[in-house]
Order: structure tokens, then C-alpha cells, then sequence
């Protein structure tokens, strides 16, 4: 929670007025029980009509003013909490950017989908009620104590005895709650990740009929979930029935005591009424409290959480170069590469060396899992390499400013991420600033203009979100083209064309090979028909290389190319 502070310092003084505006409501109300007192032993004692009226607007006059001190402490503590959560939020989702694939993969989605959202929101509940309440209610308590033995002391200590037994109740509550609390939260991960994942893949459960077991494992993860928060909300409810019982007993015992005292003449009646007025003003602080604490209980372990992922530092340091993004394609060189994921205690890849000149057509080919995928994730530093190195135009990947590196870069990957908006937005995430003529010609390279042109609107047609209203190969070629837009050194194609026939495939082929600005190309693919005219193309087979050459040079030397150029065009009788 330490470094969750420092998002305070642009509302230091609405978390200072916010408090003290509680403290003169408090101060006020505090008076009332002794302006009581004097009613009942002066005015009410001497049928003084005129001094019960005087003390009766008096009561008045305090109750207005603390209702607008209370007011204005709201504002203050509402503008606080709203505008912290609000930094933090900007600073979480900042950090998840800067976390590496390898950070990301090892949270979870949903995990961090949780923090974002449900922590820092309870959080901000928390951060609102503790300014209000965190210095009032015990200044509440304080107050009635200390008004109660400028009274009388005997009675007092019953007062304070009470207190001091309910200060034992909290403090235990708060040791068993916040530890629940934390398990509470990460329930509720495991929850939202399998509602993320149902929802993303409701295609696939019903293709396979398997809703029936979805729901089973949704209903076993919610249930621990419930069983969790049941058994942690039976604790917290506790905590009034506690408060209650306690306080009936101090004013059990305040009302024996003040009875006596009456009796003998050591107090008088309007004594005994402000005592009884200020032990259900602790009562009614304390209930407060109570509730305070469970809410603070869980904002602590939310802003813990919280906290917990902003000390998550990425393992991925960017570098200083920011070199001029050149005009044609880049150099780039693999030189020993080899991938090992964070948790894993094999190589994804091993050992992998390419050249691949300005401009040139790498093919990347292999069978599933093969380290395709993971290859050319290293190029644009989605992963550091966990040996050897990689150079683009000279400079290693490490050296660059991630800006530079990925400027220089265009990647379109497997299952292509359209957002919700229009076709021509969608386009310019490739390039801001692009015109509808270089849209339209990044389109027509991508075989997609024919499709835009026929949609109601064109280039604003609108898209929904993961763009579903329109077919996977048509999300194939707009992702090619956002990508074709920005004119990338390097174009990563991670078989972005499996949804497409071959006579579109080899079209697009056609015409990125006769742009202006030839991309240095990088193609990974299943199909033969979309590598067999690279100038090099590299088999890989369990993350090593299995062969590089032409295409007839692997026809002769390479009999895992072999195989899959056989089982693609090979007639079987």
C-alpha cells in the first residue's frame, strides 16, 4: 500500500478539509447532549418556557451547521477518493503496457481484468468512508468519553470500560477479516478468468457441445467463490450484533449506576440523560466503525493487490537507440536464437540463425508447435531471447526504444484483433495520420478493397467489436492492411492468411511483392503454395532449424519439407 500514496499529491488539501469538516460536524453534535442536560435541569426544572426555547434553537443552529460541515466534508472526501482512483487506474493500465508478454502471461487476463476494475473501485469506496470516518468516529468516541467524565467519573468509567471492550472486538475482527478478504479477491480471479474465457470462446464450447461441462466448472469456481464470501461475511456480520450487545451492556450499567446516583444526589436527571446521550452517540460511532473497518478491510487487501502489481517490474529493459525509421526494408540477422517461456523447462526455440537482406521474402514453415509463432515474436521484442541475439539494421532489439523498434515493424498475427468503429479507424491504428487514398491503397494490396467498396458506407462501416459482422478472411486482409498503411521495414505475416483461398492468397502475395516500399517479409504459414516463392525459407521442427534454402533446394535436402509439400500436393491412390 506504501506506494499507493503518492497518488494523494494533487488532493492533499481535500484529504486534509475533507476530515476536519467531520471533526466540527463532531464537535457540534457533541455539545448537543450537554445543551440537553441544561433543558432538563434549568429549564424543564424551573418552568423557564423562554430558556427551553433559547436552548431548543440552539439545538437547532448546531444541527444545521453540522449537517453543512458534513456536506461540505462529502464533497471534499468524494473528490478525493474519485480523483486518487482515477490516477491510480491511469497508472495500473499504464504499467500492464510496459509489462512484457512473458509479465502478462504468468498474471492472467482476468487477473489483471480484476485489478483494474473491482480493486481499485474498493479501494475507492474505502479511500471515501475512511475520510469521512477514519478520524470522526474516534474522535466521536474520544469526545463522549472525555465529555462523559467532565460529568461524572464513576459514571464515566463504564463508558469507557465499553469502549476499550469493543476496541479489543475490532481490532480482532480486523485481524481475521483482511487476510479473508485477499482470499476473497482472488476467487473472484479465478471467476472472471473463467467467465473471460467462456465468453471469447462461446463459438468453440458450442461447436464441441461441452456447455454442459463449461457450466460445471463455472458453478464449482463460483460456489468456492460464495463459500468464501458466506463464511467471510458471517465473521464481518459479527461484528454488530457484538457492538450491540456491548453497548446495551455499558448502558445496562450506565443506567444502574446514573439511577444510584440520582438517588443518593450525585447527579441530577438531566446528568444522567446526557451520559445516555453520549453512550448511544458511541454506540452509533461505533456501528459505524464496525462497518468502516470490514470496508477498509477490503480496500486494504484490493489496494494490496493493487500495489503488489505495480512492484511487478517488466523483464524487459527498453533500450536508447531511436535511430531514423528507414524509408525501404531492414536488415535483419538471427544469430543463435533460442526461446525459453517463463515457467517452462524446455526451449521453444533453440539455436535459430537467419539472414534476411533489405526487401527479401523469408518463408517460416514447420508443424504445430514447431517455434514458428515464438520465432518471430523476437523480432519485435514481444519476448527477449534467452540466448544469442537479434539485430535489425545493425542494432540489437535490445538497444532500441520500443517506439523505434516497433516503428520500424508491421506484425499481423494469427487471429487478427479488429476494434469496434469504422473500417477507416480501424486502418489508421497502422498509421494516425493516413489519408483515405493511402487507406484505399494499403486496401487494394491487401485484396480488400473490393469488399470495403460493396459495404454501406465504405471506409465508415461500422465495425463491431472483434469485427464479427464481418468474415475471417475479410478480418484477415483489414488486418493486413492496417498493417501494409503505416509502410513497415518489416512485415510479419504469423500465418495471417489461412482463411484465405489460394488464388486470394496468391494474389496478395502478387502485390506485396510489387510495392513501391518492399518490406523486408517475414511469412510463417502452413501452406507450401504461400512460402514456395520466398527467396529463403526456413523449416523449423521441435524449435530448431530443420533446413533453409529455396524451395527446390528443400524439395531434395529436407524431408520434413518433403512431407508437408507431399501431403498438400502429393496425389494419393
Amino acid at each position: 500500500m506504501k506506494n499507493l500514496w503518492k497518488y494523494f499529491k494533487n488532493y492533499r488539501l481535500e484529504c486534509v478539509l475533507g476530515p476536519l469538516f467531520k471533526l466540527l460536524e463532531a464537535s457540534f453534535e457533541l455539545m448537543i447532549p450537554l445543551v440537553i442536560k441544561n433543558i432538563i435541569d434549568v429549564g424543564i426544572a424551573n418552568s423557564d418556557t423562554g430558556y427551553i426555547i433559547r436552548y431548543a434553537l440552539l439545538m437547532v443552529a448546531l444541527g444545521v451547521i453540522g449537517l453543512g460541515c458534513s456536506l461540505t466534508a462529502q464533497y471534499f472526501s468524494a473528490k478525493a477518493a474519485v480523483g486518487f482512483s482515477a490516477k491510480v487506474k491511469q497508472e495500473v493500465f499504464s504499467h500492464i503496457q510496459t509489462l512484457s508478454y512473458s509479465e502478462i502471461d504468468s498474471l492472467g487476463t482476468g487477473t489483471l481484468i480484476t485489478r483494474l476494475t473491482s480493486d481499485i473501485n474498493t479501494l475507492q469506496g474505502g479511500v471515501n468512508m475512511s475520510l469521512r470516518l477514519f478520524l470522526r468516529s474516534p474522535f466521536v468516541v474520544a469526545g463522549a468519553v472525555v465529555m462523559a467524565f467532565t460529568i461524572d467519573t464513576k459514571a464515566a468509567t463504564c463508558i469507557a470500560l465499553t469502549v476499550l471492550a469493543l476496541s479489543v472486538v475490532v481490532y480482532v475482527m480486523m485481524r481475521i477479516t483482511i487476510p479473508l478478504q485477499k482470499q476473497v479477491q482472488n476467487r473472484l480471479d479465478t471467476v472472471l478468468t473463467r467467465t473471460r474465457s467462456n465468453i471469447s470462446g462461446v463459438r468453440v464450447i458450442r461447436a464441441f457441445g461441452n456447455e454442459e461441462a463449461e457450466k460445471e466448472e463455472f458453478n464449482a469456481a463460483n460456489k468456492a467463490l460464495n463459500a468464501l464470501q458466506i463464511f467471510s461475511g458471517r465473521i464481518s456480520s459479527a461484528m454488530n450484533p457484538v457492538t450491540f450487545a456491548l453497548v446495551n451492556a455499558g448502558l445496562a450499567w450506565l443506567i444502574w449506576e446514573g439511577a444510584i446516583a440520582v438517588n443518593v444526589g450525585r447527579l441530577t436527571q438531566g446528568a444522567v440523560v446526557a451520559l445516555v446521550n453520549y453512550i448511544s452517540q458511541i454506540l452509533v460511532e461505533l456501528i459505524k466503525l464496525a462497518n468502516l473497518i470490514v470496508q477498509l478491510t477490503r480496500a486494504l487487501a484490493c489496494g494490496g493487490r493493487i500495489s503488489d502489481l505495480l512492484d511487478i517490474g517488466s523483464s524487459m529493459k527498453e533500450g536508447e537507440w531511436d535511430g531514423e525509421i528507414p524509408e525501404n526494408g531492414c536488415r535483419v540477422e538471427i544469430k543463435d536464437a533460442g526461446l525459453k517461456y517463463a515457467g517452462s523447462g524446455e526451449y521453444s526455440v533453440k539455436g535459430v540463425s537467419i539472414e534476411a537482406e533489405p526487401g527479401s521474402i523469408i518463408g517460416i514453415i514447420g508443424g504445430t508447435g514447431s517455434g514458428k509463432t515464438s520465432l518471430i515474436n523476437l523480432i519485435p521484442r514481444f519476448y527477449d531471447v534467452s540466448e544469442g541475439e537479434i539485430k535489425v539494421d545493425g542494432v540489437n532489439v535490445r538497444d532500441y526504444r520500443f517506439s523505434s523498434l516497433r516503428g520500424r515493424i508491421a506484425v499481423v498475427p494469427q487471429n487478427p484483433v479488429l476494434f469496434s468503429g469504422s473500417i477507416r479507424d480501424n486502418i489508421k491504428w497502422g498509421k494516425k495520420d493516413a489519408t483515405d487514398d493511402e487507406i484505399n491503397k494499403a486496401l487494394k494490396t491487401a485484396q480488400a478493397l473490393d469488399f470495403v467498396e460493396e459495404k454501406e458506407g465504405g471506409l465508415s462501416y461500422m465495425l463491431t467489436q472483434g469485427g464479427k459482422n464481418v468474415s475471417g478472411g475479410q478480418r484477415q486482409r483489414l488486418a493486413i492492411a492496417r498493417a501494409l498503411v503505416r509502410r513497415p521495414g518489416i512485415l510479419i505475416l504469423d500465418d495471417s492468411t489461412s482463411a484465405l483461398d489460394y488464388a486470394t492468397d496468391a494474389a496478395l502475395r502478387n502485390a506485396i511483392k510489387a510495392m513501391e516500399h518492399m518490406p523486408t517479409t517475414f511469412i510463417v504459414s502452413q501452406r507450401t503454395a504461400s512460402i514456395m516463392h520466398a527467396d529463403k525459407i526456413i523449416v523449423l521442427d521441435a524449435g530448431c532449424v530443420a533446413g533453409i534454402g529455396t524451395h527446390e533446394e528443400l524439395l531434395k535436402n529436407c524431408d520434413i519439407y518433403r512431407e508437408i509439400y507431399d501431403s498438400q500436393y502429393k496425389d494419393t491412390k
